[in-house]
């Protein structure tokens, strides 16, 4: 079992109400790493606008990632989850391979539909047929990062003999988020990972879409175990002052307990949690990694 961190990305869930500083960021992706932690997210979205108007703003991720990938050593980096409809197909599979490389091997490259219209309508983005648009960008970023030349002729994407060079020096894996049957079976079909989020204990809800993600990968045909079970967890320490949009379903109670927590997951079958952290803290980074090793023994 694997033990992640989502790290501070917007003014939401940044440090002490302020949006997070590069200084804050590098600080907790090296607290995660020297304390044996598994790896490292970043969520991606040009900003979130409340169900009350208001608006906050967020740093781009896959500059981030780059450069959490040079002032780290061990952890593995991802996105959580890179949003299709940002960039183009091509381009993300050459970005994944330069933060591989940078990296040494390190990056899982998230990725997703998108969902939060607000952020496609200040841009100018369209929010029409996003599986649909999805599924052709996800086939060619596949078929790029391991290694294919692609030509591909979409309603919504082309390439033409298109190839990664230079190649990466390995597949790099994919992660799709995905909940609904039609995502499902593209990340059967497509990934190497599957995330699902946010939760706090186990309790049916995520019991519910393990199930419903090990029906889809057998509809594919493909082994049940081609697919590594990533679930998002919201961990709070109830000995901090919890922020003003706590989420109510988060896991609470001492380190003991959140190990015990992470061995249900582990029991499960999921394979990796990627925990955000309530509040933000070195100390909460501490906290999570000491639960990790409590619960596999490390």
């Amino acid at each position: 079992m694997k033990v992640g961190v989502m790290l501070p990305v917007g003014d939401s869930d940044g440090v002490a109400g302020a949006p997070p500083s590069w200084a804050d960021i590098r600080t907790f992706a090296r607290t995660a790493e020297s304390t044996g932690l598994d790896s490292v997210w970043l969520a991606d979205h040009f900003l979130y606008q409340a169900p009350d108007g208001a608006r906050y703003g967020t740093h781009e991720a896959w500059t981030l990632l780059s450069a959490v990938a040079a002032v780290t050593d061990r952890v593995e980096l991802g996105t959580m989850v890179l949003c299709a409809t940002f960039r183009d197909p091509g381009l993300v599979a050459k970005m994944a391979a330069a933060a591989d490389l940078v990296s040494d091997g390190r990056l899982v490259l998230g990725v997703g539909a998108g969902w939060h219209d607000p952020e496609y309508e200040a841009f100018g983005l369209p929010t029409d047929h996003r599986v649909g648009r999805f599924a052709e960008w996800l086939e060619i970023v596949a078929r790029l990062v391991r290694g294919e030349t692609v030509t591909f002729e979409g309603k919504y994407h082309q390439v033409r003999d298109a190839a990664l060079l230079p190649p990466p020096a390995r597949r790099i894996p994919l992660l799709v988020a995905s909940r609904q049957p039609r995502m499902l079976d593209l990340t059967a079909q497509w990934a190497d990972a599957w995330n699902t989020a946010w939760f706090g204990a186990v309790d049916e809800r995520v019991q519910s879409r393990l199930r419903d993600l090990g029906s889809a990968v057998s509809r594919s045909g493909r082994p049940d175990d081609a697919i590594a079970r990533t679930v998002g967890i919201v961990v709070r320490d109830p000995d901090q002052p919890a922020g003003p949009d706590a989420e109510p379903n988060a896991l609470t109670g001492s380190v003991e307990d959140v190990a015990r927590v992470i061995k249900d997951y582990e029991a499960l079958g999921v394979d990796h949690l990627i925990a955000v952290l309530e509040p933000m803290t070195p100390r909460s980074v501490e906290r999570l990694a000491e639960a990790g090793r409590l619960a596999t023994g490390g």
